[in-house]
């Protein structure tokens, strides 16, 4: 039945080679697989739940929900075929749903590795290293996103309550902690600049011009430093937030309580955090667990 179904994909339907190909090599496995549990199940005896087996069994090999979900689709095409011909008297695939697509997992640096740098690395007393340590500090401890590091003036900063104002989506404000480490790394960084800068605007962070600094002159001291201790593909802002949020599951935060720190109109999405923290879990179990 599988020969006379790709005839049809090839002579009527006139699909690809490569299509034909795939759908042909996608058929032959699921049937290996389902004559391999049971080498009565035929064809027109194949239900949905060995369908749903069969996919169970792709996801435990680590095979991507993009994959299982093509594979799926020449199982469908494939009954609806044979459907169409009177060869088989139901379509099992029809009431089967393909695994959601994967989000992918946020990028972070490691804790250990941010320690190395903020506490070990060699960095200059220039204003430039002063103003960049003291950022790559601010995004690590704080969550905050670029633009509301960027958005930040002397006037949002207080000292005496150790909170910061922020604006962020839609301008929606919030206010974030600090501890004494960020105080004493702005006031140092603010003493430098007050010192080796003509002040133009209410900026926090400044150019050497004494401009507000943008979003380029931010990421690219985040990624020149960032690149000193971890070799990952992205070093940005934005990476920097994720491993704020990492950190703080790991060490036992709630997830309403990031969910707030981060701005998150929803706990889904900070949710994703858990997942990462349990793919931290899943490969410490891995490496060391003799019968992992």
């Amino acid at each position: 039945m599988i020969e006379e179904f790709l005839d049809y994909l090839r002579y009527e339907r006139r699909s690809s080679k490569h299509t034909i190909e795939h759908y042909g090599r996608d058929l032959k496995a699921f049937e290996a697989y389902f004559r391999g549990k049971d080498n009565m199940l035929t064809w027109e005896s194949v239900d949905s739940d060995i369908i749903r087996d069969w996919m169970e069994s792709m996801m435990d090999k680590g095979n991507t929900a993009t994959t299982i979900k093509r594979r799926l689709s020449a199982l469908r095409s494939f009954f609806r075929f044979a459907l169409s011909r009177n060869k088989i008297a139901a379509d099992p695939a029809h009431a089967v749903e393909g695994p959601k697509k994967e989000k992918p997992l946020p990028l972070f640096v490691k804790e250990g590795e941010l320690n190395r740098l903020l506490d070990e690395v060699d960095w200059d007393d220039s204003y430039k290293d002063v103003r960049a340590r003291t950022i790559i500090l601010l995004f690590y401890s704080t969550g905050m996103r670029l633009s509301e590091l960027i958005a930040l003036d002397d006037a949002h900063v207080d000292f005496i309550s150790h909170e910061m104002k922020v604006t962020g989506k839609r301008d929606k404000q919030r206010i974030i902690p600090f501890g004494e480490e960020v105080e004493q790394a702005l006031r140092r960084y603010m003493a430098r600049r007050d010192t080796d800068v003509e002040k133009r605007c209410d900026a926090l962070f400044l150019t050497v011009k004494g401009e507000r600094m943008d979003r380029n002159a931010v990421q690219y001291e985040v990624r020149k430093h960032v690149s000193r201790v971890t070799t990952i593909k992205k070093r940005t802002p934005h990476v920097l937030r994720h491993s704020f949020a990492t950190a703080m599951v790991n060490h036992g935060a709630g997830l309403e309580n990031v969910k707030q720190l981060l701005g998150h109109e929803s706990i889904s999405t900070t949710e994703i955090y858990t997942h990462t923290t349990f793919e931290q879990l899943k490969k410490a179990y891995k490496n060391a667990h003799p019968r992992a």
